[in-house]
């Protein structure tokens, strides 16, 4: 494929797409876009996987396109370790998320191909409240509060009092 370039001649730039200078022109403004790519974006195709690295793993398309699969992007579950879900040399299903148009790079997502599991509902354990009792400590008002207060002061100034006259 011949990539499409609408400008006018003046300087020479190379254009590179996945590694290798796909076409060499010259322009004075850059207009159009380079048009290499096959794949669309939305598009589900089928790839290898021809390596990993912590943050994804890279999804050969066809011999010159290459893609990136990211992590997040390799199943709908938490993925601690790509290594669990992945190898070298895997066939696996791809859906195209975004094509860049100036570095060609190429954005995949496998879980974007699978249907998403139906939520789980956790239902919260219920809590018993206590039994209504005079003697259960929770809610009282401030007044009540305040006399009990007013007593323990009062205990602990007597007891002060009584050691101090001793």
């Amino acid at each position: 494929m011949i990539p499409v370039v609408s400008s006018f001649c003046e300087r020479t730039i190379p254009f590179v797409l996945t590694r290798v200078v796909c076409y060499t022109v010259k322009v004075k403004k850059f207009v159009g876009v380079v048009t290499c790519m096959k794949y669309e974006v939305g598009s589900i195709v089928e790839g290898k996987v021809t390596g990993i690295k912590p943050f994804g793993a890279f999804v050969a398309l066809d011999d010159q396109h290459q893609g990136l699969v990211h992590i997040s992007e390799v199943s709908h579950d938490y993925v601690k370790d790509i290594n669990d879900h992945l190898s070298v040399g895997d066939a696996v299903e791809v859906k195209v998320m975004n094509v860049e148009e100036n570095s060609g790079k190429i954005s995949l997502s496998i879980r974007k191909t699978q249907d998403a599991p139906e939520p789980k509902q956790q239902q919260r354990p219920r809590r018993k409240r206590p039994a209504q009792n005079d003697n259960a400590q929770g809610f009282n008002t401030l007044e009540d509060k305040l006399k009990v207060w007013l007593k323990e002061s009062n205990d602990r100034q007597a007891q002060l009092n009584k050691r101090l006259k001793k």
